[in-house]
């Protein structure tokens, strides 16, 4: 485990580090609303299609092992500030950044705010797009449907049993206020927003997403700007824990190296 201070106030990103060939790309890998790195991207950083490379798991600021601190805004440009901060500590430049949901919005704008940090985007059924209260995904928690009070004083318990035991299990180690500040500003979106700013950024950049949802809205629009849009099947949101294989070898084959 490494750490570093991302706030002037001393809240500290803890990071997971698995150790590969120096002379070979820095991976990050970013997870989503709730979520911990390590739980969903460790076995895929170790398969043998992706492994070799430093790959640091990270955690956003509010969740996992990370610090989790309440005068934080948590917005995405706040985590991508954050994790921004983390990443120039470790020593990380043009990093391949791979980011599950929320993760991946919080990827696309570390992209856009920090170039040099990222190099290449691997985007796993990323949050592209402003989501209305109510209206979610599938499995969208519905904790941005509470205001902060009511999420605090006792919101969270209802959302315990929405989400169920699996996404409980690393929710329930993030700060309450994190969680719902996050949960908000991720259904707020950007401003320009996260689709945009994708749009325009200058590296390689790969969507993945669940063959059974269908086309990815604004697909056409996203492969005229230099985007690849790739369906993995047999797999629901949490691709990389769904069907680990075809994750491993579509993320490979987004990173591969020339």
């Amino acid at each position: 485990m490494r750490d570093a201070q991302v706030t002037v106030q001393g809240a500290r990103i803890r990071w997971v580090e698995m150790p590969g060939d120096p002379r070979r790309t820095t991976r990050v890998y970013l997870h989503g609303l709730g979520a911990s790195a390590a739980p969903y991207f460790a076995a895929s950083a170790a398969h043998p299609a992706l492994a070799g490379h430093r790959s640091l798991l990270v955690d956003l600021l509010g969740f996992g092992i990370s610090d989790r601190p309440t005068d934080f805004a948590y917005t995405l440009e706040d985590h991508a500030d954050a994790v921004a901060t983390a990443l120039e500590a470790a020593g990380v430049r043009a990093a391949d950044v791979i980011g599950h949901s929320m993760g991946g919005a919080v990827a696309i704008a570390l992209a856009a705010r920090h170039p040099h940090l990222a190099g290449r985007l691997v985007l796993v059924d990323a949050t592209l797009d402003p989501v209305p209260v109510g209206h979610g995904r599938p499995g969208a928690s519905g904790i941005a449907a509470y205001t902060e009070e009511e999420f605090l004083a006792g919101g969270w318990r209802q959302v315990r049993e929405n989400v169920g035991p699996h996404w409980w299990s690393t929710m329930r180690l993030a700060g309450r206020e994190a969680l719902h500040r996050s949960a908000v500003h991720r259904a707020l979106g950007t401003t320009p927003g996260i689709r945009e700013m994708l749009t325009t950024l200058p590296i390689p950049r790969t969507c993945l997403l669940p063959e059974a949802d269908g086309p990815l809205p604004g697909a056409r629009e996203l492969v005229a700007a230099g985007v690849e849009v790739v369906s993995i099947p047999d797999c629901g949101h949490n691709i990389m824990l769904d069907n680990p294989e075809a994750f491993a070898q579509a993320t490979a084959r987004a990173l591969r190296e020339v």
